[in-house]
């Protein structure tokens, strides 16, 4: 990234197969309605067609071109540091059913990759998790130890492919890493291949909850469901208030051919550093170069200057793996719940036909293929072991873990209240492709000149609770920094929970 160079768009966008699915425009009656064709959704959408069900997922966008769609496809049970956090927080048999979920959700979908013989990059490697501060080695130890309890192949050790000495590393072998956009797609089709329909852009704005439920639509075809699944990464309905207990979180990513001699060959994270990731990919047809995937710099939407954070993560890829030339840039986002487990299960309590996958806090691969079968498990009647575990309506470790919770209330009072004290410099002295929130007589504009030179104004309070958003000049796009809504120059939706645009205004 250069100061004024915009994001080249995600590889694995980028390099998938193309196709576009019809948008809905009829009325239609199903068992099931998914919202979302992420990988939670597709996965959920699959079992249930698999299992006899009458399916319709329902994507505002492109199937799988969200959240899905930018990021780094890891598929591992080694979440970083959380198994001795779960073994303090959940007791030793929360860590062992959070392990073998995620495990268990792994190796089915190997299986159907096998089965649909999806050319889908599908390799097994190594997951670590690594520390080059020495104090923090007794860390490592502690979660080495408690991913081993829970049953995973896991072990400390201080030797790893990185380019550059580690103090140690968690490290659990035999994971995965593959292409989400090859594999979803493919999914995609066995969704549609057992009856179930697929459609794009198609924007639900509304739910009512009975037996039947039924969703509303921006085209206005209404679809009548027993059951429906919200699998759109940040809940689209407030119903459940679960925007309380989720913390958005947006992260970087920089990536291009890599000397195939240089690969570390394995998965790598470090919370250190602001957080850096890296992974590898198969690249071009003589083997002799691999594609090198970086991430970290994370931020909260609407906080940050994603520039300067894209030049420091590009500076560190070049440094440690002089051999790179980058090529793409993007940015992912996630929802971090504030007491540690994804939210997979009925959306509140009274709810009796409707559920929620949300919360994966960065680890949306396993946690995707997990949800899908712990949905279905439970909209067919089958028993699943960890259910309570994942249920959002847990109130017990809410409590426990409450410091996380007012943490992220604070934060979004500060910004409701704060970020309309903020100093707002004129529209007339932005330069092309600068935005930012003005002050005008009718009130606060986010305003943005193109590249041509012309303004473009919009209203700067975000349409899903009312914060004011901010620019992200990396991106060109408008963040709100209280629950992650993005919207493009001209105020529509790119990411919710918001499902209506900004809107227009005249300076």
């Amino acid at each position: 990234m250069t100061e004024n160079q915009q994001v080249s768009g995600s590889y694995w966008l980028q390099t998938a197969p193309g196709g576009r699915r019809a948008a809905l425009t009829e009325d239609l009656d199903v068992d099931v309605a998914v919202v979302g064709a992420g990988i939670a959704g597709l996965c959920t959408a699959r079992e249930l067609a698999r299992a006899g069900k009458s399916v319709a997922v329902l994507e505002a966008g492109r199937v799988a071109a969200g959240v899905t769609g930018h990021t780094t496809a890891k598929v591992t049970a080694l979440h970083t540091l959380v198994y001795d956090k779960l073994r303090r927080t959940r007791g030793s048999e929360g860590a062992r059913l959070y392990a073998r979920s995620q495990s268990e959700a792994i190796e089915h979908t190997a299986r159907i990759v096998e089965e649909l013989g999806v050319d889908c990059e599908w390799e097994r490697r190594s997951a670590y998790t690594f520390v080059r501060d020495a104090d923090r080695v007794d860390e490592l130890r502690a979660e080495a130890r408690a991913a081993r309890e829970a049953g995973l192949p896991a072990s400390f050790v201080t030797e790893t492919g990185l380019p550059f000495p580690v103090a140690g590393a968690v490290e659990v072998t035999d994971q995965v890493q593959f292409h989400p956009l090859k594999y979803l797609l493919a999914l995609a089709d066995d969704i549609v291949a057992h009856g179930g329909r697929v459609h794009e852009d198609t924007t639900v704005l509304g739910l009512e909850e009975g037996s039947p439920c039924r969703l509303s639509t921006a085209s206005g075809a209404t679809v009548t469901a027993r059951d429906v699944v919200v699998a759109t990464h940040y809940p689209v309905f407030d119903r459940a208030l679960l925007f309380t207990r989720l913390s958005p979180r947006r992260e970087l990513v920089v990536a291009g051919p890599l000397p195939a001699a240089q690969d570390p060959g394995g998965m790598y994270i470090t919370p250190e550093e602001n957080t850096r990731s890296v992974r590898t990919a198969p690249y071009g047809e003589d083997g002799t170069h691999r594609f090198l995937v970086v991430t970290g710099e994370h931020f909260t939407p609407g906080t940050s200057d994603a520039r300067a954070l894209f030049d420091r993560l590009s500076g560190w890829a070049r440094a440690h793996f002089p051999g790179v030339e980058l090529t793409h840039s993007w940015a992912t986002q996630d929802n971090d719940p504030t007491d540690t487990v994804p939210l997979v299960g009925p959306l509140h309590p009274g709810a009796r036909h409707t559920y929620v996958a949300t919360g994966f806090g960065g680890w949306g691969m396993s946690g995707g293929m997990m949800a899908g079968l712990l949905l279905t498990a439970q909209i067919t009647g089958a028993p699943c072991e960890w259910s309570g575990l994942y249920d959002p309506r847990r109130l017990a470790s809410a409590v426990r873990e409450a410091p996380s919770f007012l943490k992220h209330q604070a934060q979004v009072a500060r910004h409701f209240v704060g970020d309309r004290l903020r100093p707002a410099p004129p529209a007339e002295a932005l330069p092309p492709g600068e935005g930012a929130v003005v002050r005008t007589e009718s009130g606060r504009l986010a305003v943005y000149r193109d590249d041509d030179g012309a303004l473009h104004a919009v209203s700067a309070r975000c349409t899903h609770l009312g914060c004011l958003v901010d620019f992200n000049a990396a991106e060109r796009a408008w963040e709100c920094p209280c629950h992650g809504s993005r919207f493009d120059t001209d105020g529509k939706v790119v990411q919710g929970p918001a499902t209506r645009p900004l809107e227009r205004r005249d300076l």
